[in-house]
């Protein structure tokens, strides 16, 4: 018998990687992760429900934010999954188009991130001093290095040690090379929108499992869900400006 679809009719996202237990898709830029009150379509009501529950967003992007995304298909799956984000196991890396270089050409970047909030703009995530225990700020940590340079933007490679809310832009205009299309923190404005890229995941996952057609039982099972996203974009600014290791 054929497995139930897995998105709705003409709703389908583009599918990275895949097994019975997890999906990873590539979310395009403009699509929320979860239905809003002004949000109807978004990745979660793409899915198409399952008998026993399910599926479900391992974690999430913001809408502006293309690239990888984990969806786990069963609920052993998904708390498998949250352990290995919990336990800070996972490799998030990310790719974003900056305004100007930074002056070095990799480091780490810690803060503490906190939210604000105005009339004028809403709200938005303020980075500080980590040990500023009144802010309540949350640390935050990024490793970076430039990947392509022109005389005006620069392509920068981003791993997330942490998973904090904007965490990813808030430290690229920290650095002083706010994201291109991220007039929020900084950054000039574009018509393509964010220029960010969740570009690879790797999740390892240690789990029970019962194989197919196995009526009792189950067994330990240890995988590497790794996963990649392009951006055509991204891709021709690094194959024209990529700087000579």
């Amino acid at each position: 018998m054929a497995p139930p679809p897995f998105f709705h009719p003409r709703m389908d996202l583009p599918i990275l990687w895949e097994d019975r237990h997890f999906v990873v898709i590539n979310k395009p830029a403009g699509l929320a992760a979860h239905p809003g009150p002004r949000t109807r379509d978004s990745v979660e009501t793409r899915l198409v429900p399952q008998k026993r529950g399910g599926p479900w967003l391992v974690h999430r992007l913001d809408a502006d934010t293309a690239g990888c995304l984990l969806i786990a298909r069963r609920k052993t799956a998904l708390i498998a999954a949250q352990q290995a984000f919990a336990g800070h196991e996972t490799t998030k890396t990310y790719w974003a188009l900056v305004s100007s270089c930074p002056k070095e050409r990799e480091g780490t970047l810690t803060t503490g991130l906190r939210r604000i909030s105005s009339t004028s703009q809403g709200w938005k995530m303020l980075s500080g001093p980590i040990n500023d225990a009144a802010s309540s700020s949350q640390s935050a940590r990024t490793s970076w290095r430039v990947l392509a340079a022109s005389k005006t933007a620069s392509l920068l490679e981003l791993i997330l040690h942490t998973g904090r809310t904007h965490q990813a832009r808030v430290h690229c205009a920290a650095l002083g090379t706010p994201i291109i299309g991220d007039v929020l923190y900084g950054g000039p404005q574009d018509r393509h929108g964010l220029h960010l890229l969740a570009r690879s995941l790797e999740v390892p996952i240690r789990m029970m499992t019962a194989e197919p057609g196995r009526v009792t039982g189950q067994e330990p099972r240890s995988l590497l869900i790794r996963a990649t996203a392009e951006d055509v974009k991204l891709e021709q600014f690094l194959q024209t400006h990529s700087l000579s290791s």
